[in-house]
């Protein structure tokens, strides 16, 4: 099956874009903080072509067609995604009349992995070149993250399409979400990422994604700052009532973690990265409350099985685990997991 066999035509233009884990900087995006997340090795693949007052496309993991016209409000499905960037070129003074789509992944559904980032991305670049629109990998990320938000209704930040618009595999992209300066960093030598997925799916728009983000947005406003970017003092998450306390502990201690991550980046220290990673786990479990019995099992296995750090990755509430892992223990590695979880699934 392709594009051919479902529309009757040859696409006219194709596009990609990676999936990605989060190393450190859980959360912290949508309070203006630091993010270092890194593409993996798979891809969402888009290939697309005209259409008129619509938006048609058929999802070959789901095996599924569908279309609606432009003015349709979301409707929880994966055509959301594809209407929703349509209507961000739109909204955004592009003339983008509608379009088909064919679209073929990689990338994991609900693991965590930013699926919907790279969907989105990979569609307006195919939409790019399709309608020869001048947007730059940075507009891209912005619009695809305005498609989430308004239009799909997931109050996400901008981490993960700026991670599947300008990440590079095989480097971590640290990433300051209120200025929006970015820069590649190489991982550390002799390591590899290591994506653990038990089929822990989750639904964002209707977990606990959204309350989460309005307690931090809460404990900004007791803090009486715009963000919880601003607070660098945890002595000052203190005075915030149960669970505010905890919820700004997370983001101001993961924002240090970030910096101090991409010293270690910079230092090639391998072991600290790590450890910073097994910290941001610990927090996201016991301050921020997103993880579930499951990953964190996951975790303390990798760690057993000789990793240098790991935690969950994305926003939790399900998806999957991260872990850092020397080259020379990849084999055994890989073995002892599989061996105590049948079903995992790694990558």
């Amino acid at each position: 099956m392709g594009f051919q066999e479902v529309f009757g035509a040859l696409p006219e233009a194709s596009a990609r874009a990676p999936g990605r884990v989060n190393l450190l900087g859980e959360h912290t995006d949508y309070q203006e903080g630091y993010v270092l997340p890194t593409p993996i090795p798979y891809f969402t693949q888009v290939e697309a072509g005209r259409a008129e007052g619509r938006v048609e496309a058929y999802s070959e993991t789901l095996g599924e067609l569908r279309a609606r016209p432009l003015a349709s409000p979301a409707q929880g499905d994966f055509l959301d995604y594809l209407l929703g960037v349509v209507w961000a070129l739109r909204e955004a003074g592009h003339p983008v009349p509608g379009a088909r789509f064919y679209v073929r992944s990689q990338v994991p559904l609900g693991a965590g992995l930013s699926s919907s980032a790279a969907l989105e991305v990979a569609a307006l670049k195919a939409l790019r070149a399709l309608y020869r629109l001048p947007l730059s990998d940075l507009e891209v990320a912005l619009l695809a993250q305005r498609a989430e938000v308004a239009y799909v209704g997931v109050r996400c930040g901008i981490m993960d399409q700026m991670a599947a618009s300008l990440g590079e595999v095989g480097q971590a992209l640290f990433l300051d979400t209120r200025t929006l300066e970015h820069e590649n960093l190489p991982l550390p030598q002799g390591t590899r990422v290591a994506v653990l997925d038990l089929g822990l799916s989750r639904r964002l728009a209707e977990g606990g994604y959204n309350q989460r983000r309005q307690e931090a947005e809460e404990a900004a406003r007791r803090l009486g700052v715009r963000s919880l970017r601003e607070v660098a003092d945890l002595c000052l998450v203190e005075s915030l009532p149960s669970p505010l306390d905890r919820r700004a502990r997370h983001i101001v201690s993961e924002n240090l973690r970030v910096l101090r991550g991409v010293e270690a980046l910079r230092k090639g220290d391998a072991g600290g990265f790590g450890a910073l990673m097994t910290q941001s786990h610990r927090s996201l479990a016991q301050d921020y409350e997103v993880s579930l019995p499951e990953l964190d099992a996951l975790v303390e296995a990798a760690l057993e099985a000789g990793a240098l750090g790991a935690k969950l990755t994305g926003a939790g509430f399900g998806g999957a685990v991260v872990a850092l892992v020397a080259e020379a223990l990849w084999e055994d590695f890989q073995r002892t997991l599989r061996d105590r979880f049948p079903g995992l699934r790694l990558l």
